[in-house]
């Protein structure tokens, strides 16, 4: 599979490696520093490409947004259209200082990405702490990692829970995005109220 990915920080890097160790052809792009992501690119594996947001996508299957909540516009129009394409969200919607969250509490990150990134297929899903895929393992003790995904398309849910198992974790699906962001808040809400 081809896979372009919109922003190599340590989440994108990250998981580019998982994904050249499988076998599938890599993109990197958006970057200040073009000769940093030449390096990156060559450190990940032999043969995985750099080139701009725009190239990434043309090249792809599935796209990888893997940038900062404040950089997703920015990077979705240096992307261009994305119309047919999967488009695999690990943004968080997070503020820049990490205090709270950028959306309220009636729409999520991937409903706001969605929009952005007319006709294509977005899936959302938080692969893990990016410490944790540079760590030896993706267990917790005897406990695989488990992560959820949301979309409103199922043949690209599928494909990106195929790419989730690789990064070796359970991935569970979480529904479509309004339910699965009303949940995820449900279930955040429980947990600090206790």
């Amino acid at each position: 599979m081809n896979i372009g990915i919109i922003g190599s920080g340590k989440m994108g890097g990250g998981l580019a490696k998982f994904w050249a160790k499988n076998g599938h052809n890599l993109m990197l792009s958006y970057s200040r520093d073009i000769e940093k992501l030449k390096s990156q690119a060559q450190s990940i594996a032999p043969g995985v490409r750099v080139g701009t947001p725009a190239e990434a996508v043309e090249f792809a299957d599935v796209v990888l947004l893997s940038v900062p909540w404040a950089a997703v516009p920015d990077a979705l129009q240096a992307a261009g259209s994305l119309e047919g394409k999967i488009l695999f969200s690990c943004v968080n919607a997070l503020t820049p200082d990490m205090s709270g969250m950028a959306v309220g509490t009636t729409t999520s990150g991937a409903e706001e990405i969605a929009k952005l990134a007319s006709g294509a297929m977005v899936v959302e899903a938080l692969p893990i702490f990016a410490e944790v895929l540079y760590s030896p393992s993706r267990k917790f003790g005897e406990q695989d990692a488990t992560v959820f995904y949301c979309g409103d398309d199922a043949q690209a849910k599928q494909t990106v829970a195929e790419l989730l198992r690789e990064i070796e974790v359970e991935p569970i699906d979480a529904g479509s995005f309004t339910p699965c962001f009303h949940a995820l808040v449900d279930t955040i809400v429980a947990l600090f109220s206790h």
